[in-house]
Order: structure tokens, then sequence, then C-alpha cells
């Protein structure tokens, strides 16, 4: 090991101890909320039933292809970046993906992310959320936002960013063939949400 990657796993390790001591102080969390650390920032959001919908949605449709094992909600991911504990709407992990020794999912085993907008976290998931998924290059990023009522797909992650975004009306198939999840997925389903 050189004297750089040595470097870059003492600040990894330094960096999940200091996650796992935040989210230890979060405890217990109010029923009905979800909380993350974005950058080192903690952010605790109600559930609303348009954001669960489409979450459950999203899921629904994924089980018809996917095991349950390989589906996750709410569970926390450690990603690349500063302080990123997230705890994603939905996520995929790959085939034959395990726990960690401290129990938990690691982000190279994630194939894809769909995160529904809240109103007081949009900036996160259109920001640092898809940043820290492109540096650890998820595949396939999903946002639905049902205050525009839109879907936006994102793949082909280079470079903490990715080079190409689709946008789809709510209502209208979007089509993630020939992707790691290779299916339709329909919004024809998907709630708007005013507030």
């Amino acid at each position: 090991m050189t004297v750089l990657e040595d470097r870059i796993s003492m600040a990894e390790r330094d960096n999940e101890s200091m996650l796992d001591e935040m989210f230890d102080r979060l405890e217990p969390t109010p029923e009905g909320f979800k909380v993350e650390i974005v950058e080192g920032s903690v952010y605790m959001s109600p559930q609303r039933d348009t954001h669960w919908d489409i979450t459950l949605d999203i899921i629904l449709q994924l089980n018809a292809k996917f095991p349950r094992g390989r589906l996750k909600s709410d569970v926390r991911i450690d990603y690349p970046g500063r302080l990123n504990g997230f705890a994603s709407d939905v996520t995929v992990v790959r085939e034959g993906a395990s726990l960690n020794a401290k129990g938990r999912w690691q982000h190279q085993d994630v194939e894809f992310v769909a995160e529904v907008i809240s109103k007081g976290t949009a900036v996160n998931d259109y920001g640092p959320k898809k940043a820290a998924y492109a540096a650890a290059e998820v595949p396939l990023y999903l946002i639905a936002d049902p205050y525009k009522g839109m879907c936006y797909v994102y793949t082909q992650p280079k470079e903490g960013d990715y080079i190409t975004r689709t946008k789809i009306t709510f209502g209208e198939d979007i089509d993630l063939t020939g992707t790691v999840i290779d299916l339709v997925l329909k919004t024809d389903g998907f709630p708007r949400d005013q507030d």
C-alpha cells in the first residue's frame, strides 16, 4: 500500500467513525421521520403520503424483477465524500452483495437509487447526493419530483457527475431496458404534490 492509499484509507475510516457517532446521537429518530447526513449536515424530514406512494410504487414495480433481499428503502449506506450517510428512498444492491462487518450495505454494491423529492431536501437530491452517487459509480439514479410532475434519469457516472440525463413527465413510461434494471417503469400512478 502506498502512502497516499494509506492516507485515503485512514480518512475513510475516520469519516465512517464520525458518521457512526453522529447517527448514534440522533437515536431514537422520531416515528414518521427520516434522518440523513449529507456533507456533514443532518436532515430530518417527515414522511408524506405522496412521497411514500411514489416510493412504494417504484418498489413494487422493481419487486416484479428483483428479490426482496436486493431492494432497500430508508437504509443507511455511506457514500464517498465528507460525511455522507444516506437513507435513499429506494436502493437496489447487486446480486450476491452482503453486509459489511458493521452490518451495513456498501456503496460499491449499489446498482440503482431512486429518490423522491421532498420540498425541504430537494437541493440535496439534485446536488450533493447526485454527486456522491456518481462518485460511487452508481450506474442508474432516478429522481421522482412530485412538485414538478417529472422524473429525471441519470446514467453514465463519470468524475463525480452523470453524463446523461433524461427527463420524463409523470404518466409516461421510463424505459430502463438495457440498463442494470432492464425494465420499463410506469409512472402513471405517481401522484403530484402541491405543498
